[in-house]
């Protein structure tokens, strides 16, 4: 590992593991953090799991098409809460200002954050605001964490993946990534692209209660996209294998992902969930999914396999396979 933070450190990708590993979790070390999940699980306090969670928002620039840094926070902390299994309660708020950001900037945000956290079904109970000098903070960055409550007897994570179960996603991949990068870059294209930013708790609940017991994991495909959180699968001690004509991805995306030279697949989402389900649920939870308005686009795009032990195979429309590792870069700095 570099003896130096690098912007890739906040990618998601394979530096940002090593940090984690070599650093947070050789000090920090203890059962319920090396876990690693979305949501730390805590114990049980009778009726039910409490699931804690926290993130910081830093993205450039602070509004961008489709939502905003306030919306994002919210929906960031709800929705590690929610692939988790847990049902998201309460958040905190931790604001940090650049001296000279204006006020109504500041309000824009904060009615942004209440609107969204009333959609999700939360109240933001407490926070903290610090005001730090001029070009120390690029503005406006937010903390936020969230508590949640787990169902009793709901299990999730990926070592309860198994040979044979089906790997769906709730809509195209790569949409907040590219609409954060374009609009920083002042970038346009005929067809303009917004982030899919976007609270997953209800959606989610839906699909827990339409296939009672049978999906046994869940992660929101955030930094590092699609192609980061199948291989932090795959560690679980199985393969996957995907299928590239069947994930879903909008034109524009695929268009601006050509121009700059990248690939959506590990492109950053902040309103989709991967699900990996038991083969006999996987129809009916595909159609639970497209039946909700965060899932119209909803794909089964893959399967769990017992071969190719920690690797995840892409199948081309071509009938070639090629191996799709975990993010090694900073492909999309500040979107989240």
């Amino acid at each position: 590992m570099s003896d130096r933070i690098l912007l890739a450190h906040g990618s998601g990708g394979v530096l940002s593991h090593e940090l984690i590993r070599d650093v947070f979790a050789r000090h920090f070390d203890n059962s319920i953090l090396n876990a690693m999940n979305d949501a730390a699980l805590l114990p049980d306090i009778g009726t039910g799991q409490l699931a804690f969670t926290t993130d910081s928002y830093v993205v450039q620039p602070l509004f961008f098409p489709g939502g905003d840094i306030g919306e994002l926070a919210i929906c960031g902390t709800v929705n590690d809460l929610a692939v988790a299994g847990a049902q998201p309660r309460y958040l905190s708020s931790g604001f940090i200002l650049e001296e000279g950001l204006s006020l109504e900037t500041l309000e824009r945000v904060v009615c942004s954050m209440a609107e969204t956290a009333h959609t999700a079904g939360v109240q933001i109970v407490t926070g903290d605001t610090k005001v730090v000098n001029h070009g120390a903070a690029d503005g406006l960055f937010i903390n936020t964490a969230g508590i949640g409550v787990v169902p009793p007897g709901l299990k999730l994570g990926p070592q309860y993946l198994q040979p044979g179960d089906v790997i769906l996603i709730n809509g195209t991949v790569g949409d907040h990534g590219l609409a954060v990068m374009l609009q920083r870059e002042g970038l346009a294209f005929d067809s303009p692209l917004e982030s899919d930013t976007a609270p997953l708790n209800k959606l989610i609940s839906t699909l827990l209660e339409a296939v009672p017991g049978k999906v046994h994991c869940m992660r929101d495909a955030t930094r590092g996209g699609l192609a980061t959180v199948l291989n932090e699968w795959t560690a679980a001690g199985i393969g996957i294998e995907i299928e590239e004509t069947q994930v879903p991805v909008k034109e524009a995306v695929n268009a601006a992902c050509e121009f700059l030279g990248l690939d959506p697949l590990y492109a950053a989402n902040e309103g989709k969930v991967v699900i990996a389900i038991d083969r006999d649920a996987a129809e009916t939870a595909l159609a639970t999914l497209q039946s909700h308005p965060l899932g119209t686009e909803a794909a089964i795009i893959g399967k769990v396999t017992g071969e190719h032990i920690g690797r995840v195979v892409l199948h081309t429309p071509y009938g070639a396979r090629r191996i799709i590792s975990m993010l090694t870069g900073a492909q999309l700095p500040r979107i989240c």
